[in-house]
């Protein structure tokens, strides 16, 4: 099967989606699983892991309601606030809901570099560990050694790094982002997307070439058993469409065998998220 493990739902709000900026406009609009649909059947992908694109518990619904009524979502990962004194009991709730594989925070947009190291946030990861849940790290490079940190403490929890830590592409940052992802690398029980790349390259002249070095850093760290496919839809759109961006990752990973490249087109995903 091929899982597309990165993509989002949204019915659009200008001031709840306030990040989606002027050069981004193409995605301001309603995106919906009737739309994803017809791309998927284009593109040959069975299934996809929706996630969370506001912090709200409102959303973790929204999605959970999606994933009832279509079958190709086989999973999604919602928020909670997970420094909340509840956090054991919210999860208990959100326990009943098969499809419910996981958490995630914005932690790219807290100012604090430190902020998954707050004793309340440590809390909510250890309470995620205990009721068997999934953490998507989303993180900007200079944020990558407090998730070194993290995933440190929690050995037996499962993390996968959203969007290789966005490495700033456009700009040629390479080396401090490297070395810290060989070091996360190096725990076990951290996955990796191959996702939300081009959004970090310039627009509309990345080239392929530009990438494949941030790629084969990520497949030389976390090994092909340990990353995933994600086409990041709709945001991708900002940077060209799904069947490019797909092609980025089934290019680069012709030269793999046949067992790596179907682990990292669909079942590394389904190893790591339970779907």
């Amino acid at each position: 099967m091929v899982i597309d493990s990165h993509q989002h739902f949204w019915i659009y709000e200008a001031e709840k989606h306030a990040w989606i900026d002027d050069n981004m406009k193409v995605i301001r609009k309603d995106f919906l699983p009737e739309d994803l649909k017809i791309i998927y059947q284009q593109n040959n992908i069975d299934g996809c892991v929706a996630v969370q694109a506001d912090q709200t518990l409102a959303e973790t619904d929204f999605l959970l309601d999606l994933a009832a009524k279509n079958d190709f979502i086989k999973g999604i990962v919602g928020w909670t606030d997970l420094r909340a004194t509840n956090i054991d009991e919210v999860l208990e709730k959100y326990s009943q809901f098969p499809k419910l594989k996981g958490f995630r925070h914005v932690v790219q947009g807290e100012a604090d570099h430190n902020f998954m190291l707050r004793p309340d946030f440590l809390n909510g990861i250890a309470a995620l560990e205990k009721h068997n849940f999934t953490y998507d790290i989303l993180i900007f490079p200079h944020q990558l050694g407090a998730a070194l940190e993290l995933v440190r403490r929690f050995p037996n929890q499962k993390f996968v790094i959203d969007h290789i830590a966005k490495p700033y592409i456009k700009d040629g940052f390479y080396d401090g982002w490297a070395t810290s992802m060989k070091a996360i690398g190096e725990h076990q029980n951290v996955y990796c997307k191959l996702s939300g790349m081009t959004t970090e390259a310039d627009y509309n002249n990345w080239t392929s070439e530009q990438i494949e070095p941030y790629i084969q850093l990520v497949l030389d760290a976390f090994g092909a058993d340990r990353i995933l496919f994600g086409s990041d839809w709709p945001v991708c759109l900002v940077a060209g469409n799904y069947t490019k961006t797909k092609e980025l990752v089934t290019n680069f990973i012709a030269k793999l065998s046949p067992d790596e490249q179907a682990g990292i087109m669909g079942k590394n995903a389904i190893k790591f998220y339970n779907l």
